[in-house]
């Protein structure tokens, strides 16, 4: 889409339109609020997505995840987010993208979500939750911010239970976390009928310990777990590493 033909969206004076790098898509964000970092662009491609179907991604921010996925799927993917002007945002990069018949952006609670939505109405699931427990340095964060890093609005087992509630049976349940907290996830999963499939590690250089784990799990499941080869990010020269620059620009890998 030439930037001639692109909807015209209003935008907050804080706001700018970032370039997604990939199928030519923007989206809108603000220094105000957190914007979305490679955790949840690697999610993005790591998840397990149906060629089409039903998807909802839990906590979806600024609404990133979801604009991503529609390169990989024709399914109908909806987002909810909590925080009204994240949800707004949202909604307005899914219009500057054009993806509104594609897209649906939800303002609300993930905890009470099965209530309007019905359960196990999802084939696939994506979540990039809030990684730290409430520890009291959410304090020092603006409301934004606090509530992207902190379990404020919801805790890990919440957003696990949602999911399960939410996904079919078979249907899939990815995330992307910190490693610190991998054996709670998934000990919670499995509590949740949720059974973990799929680990990946992400590190930062081949040398370094992960800073990110990748998880996909299936609803009801048969025990069986994966671990993937680990994802490199940088390289001995301090560039991106073949695979990232390909998950970056749009070039599809099977992660399989």
């Amino acid at each position: 889409m030439r930037s001639s033909d692109r909807p015209q969206v209003p935008l907050l004076p804080s706001e700018r339109v970032d370039d997604l790098l990939t199928h030519d898509l923007h989206i809108i964000q603000s220094d105000e609020v957190f914007s979305f970092s490679m955790d949840a662009v690697l999610l993005a491609r790591f998840a397990g997505i149906p060629p089409r179907g039903r998807v909802l991604d839990l906590c979806t921010g600024n609404g990133v995840i979801p604009m991503l996925l529609t390169t990989r799927t024709e399914a109908l993917i909806e987002g909810i987010e909590i925080q009204p002007r994240l949800a707004d945002m949202a909604r307005r990069s899914v219009s500057l993208n054009g993806l509104e018949k594609k897209v649906t952006i939800h303002e609300g609670d993930l905890r009470e979500l099965h209530l309007s939505a019905g359960y196990g109405v999802y084939d696939a699931i994506t979540v990039n939750p809030p990684y730290m427990p409430l520890n009291g340095s959410d304090l020092k964060l603006n409301e934004h911010q606090a509530m992207a890093r902190h379990e404020l609005g919801c805790t890990l087992e919440e957003v696990i239970q949602a999911a399960v509630r939410l996904v079919r049976t078979g249907g899939k349940v990815s995330m992307v976390h910190k490693p610190q907290r991998l054996v709670d996830i998934m000990s919670l999963m499995r509590k949740n009928r949720l059974e973990p499939k799929l680990i990946r590690f992400v590190h930062p250089r081949a040398h370094l310990e992960a800073n990110m784990v990748l998880i996909e799990a299936a609803r009801d499941g048969k025990p069986e777990v994966r671990l993937l080869p680990p994802l490199i990010v940088y390289n001995e020269d301090n560039q991106y590493c073949p695979e990232i620059m390909n998950i970056y620009y749009g070039n599809k890998e099977d992660k399989s």
